[in-house]
């Protein structure tokens, strides 16, 4: 039999100075604002940008692996105001990300997030029955820019996200 710890994590709530260590969060701008600060920083200039919509069905709120891309930004927002959630774990040089630190947020319908190049991360995950995202990253990033950690074989350790109620 396995043995293994299960660590439960309670999403934040996802504001632009909590999720800084990661990347942006993304909200709606009036139109005709110049470009700033405020706007994705992307890089995609290592290929060509893929920017689509993906259907994802529940896998649960449990995981065992964490990802993270080394050449491109991506940004993951859902469509039709979905809350959802996702587990990050700062960029760095190590092969994998340091577990102790691993943090959830709760990302509501009206934002987008830009993970940052090298950010370690686990999702989307969400409560729905079947939620689009649209995702933009680089046309080959699953195939060639694709670290993934298991965090079982790493250090004996799974996650849950356990969503409290949010907070208005």
């Amino acid at each position: 039999m396995e043995t293994h710890l299960l660590l439960k994590l309670t999403p934040q709530p996802i504001t632009p100075e909590a999720f800084q260590p990661f990347g942006q969060v993304i909200f709606a701008s009036e139109d005709g604002v110049s470009y700033g600060t405020a706007d994705a920083q992307l890089q995609l200039q290592n290929g060509t940008p893929r920017f689509y919509i993906m259907r994802l069905h529940p896998r649960g709120l449990k995981f065992r692996t964490i990802t993270r891309h080394r050449q491109v930004t991506q940004c993951l927002g859902s469509l039709n105001g979905e809350e959802w959630f996702m587990a990050v774990a700062k960029p760095g040089d190590s092969s994998i990300p340091d577990w102790e630190s691993i943090s959830a947020f709760r990302i509501p319908g009206n934002c987008f997030i830009k993970l940052e190049v090298g950010t370690w991360h686990a999702g989307p995950y969400f409560e729905a029955p079947t939620v689009d995202f649209y995702n933009l990253e680089l046309s080959d990033t699953n195939i060639v820019d694709h670290d993934t950690c298991n965090l079982l074989e790493a250090y004996g350790v799974e996650y849950e996200i356990v969503p409290s109620l949010p907070t208005n």
